[in-house]
């Protein structure tokens, strides 16, 4: 097996309606994806039914959202690492800063459902 690997910079980028995401690795049963955000910009309410989710700011600051039957805030900077556990609705949001860029590891698969507002 060749040597699985990715830089995160090459791939910087970001879109006006949703918060950009680059795959930079993936396998049967993980994925290393980062998240590129505008200022304001959020991932919006979601869950993983079947996977654990690890986040790590690169750059910038956030808010981290959890809402297991009561939400809970955790504000997040460069190095932060904190998780989303699986089938926990949880947000990811920009400071308004439009510098946050961050990673998140999930087990694979793990499914992926979007809250209705």
């Amino acid at each position: 097996m060749a040597i699985l690997k990715g830089d995160i910079a090459s791939y910087r980028k970001t879109q006006d309606n949703i918060v950009a995401k680059v795959t930079i690795i993936k396998t049967d049963s993980l994925s290393l994806d980062v998240y590129y955000f505008q200022a304001g910009q959020s991932l919006g309410y979601h869950r993983h039914p079947t996977g654990d989710q690890i986040f790590t700011v690169i750059e910038g600051s956030s808010t981290f959202m959890l809402d297991d039957k009561g939400q809970e805030a955790l504000e997040v900077k460069q190095g932060s690492t904190f998780l989303a556990p699986a089938n926990v609705w949880h947000d990811l949001i920009d400071s308004g800063d439009g510098k946050l860029v961050a990673q998140q590891v999930t087990k694979q698969p793990s499914g992926m459902e979007k809250r209705e507002s």
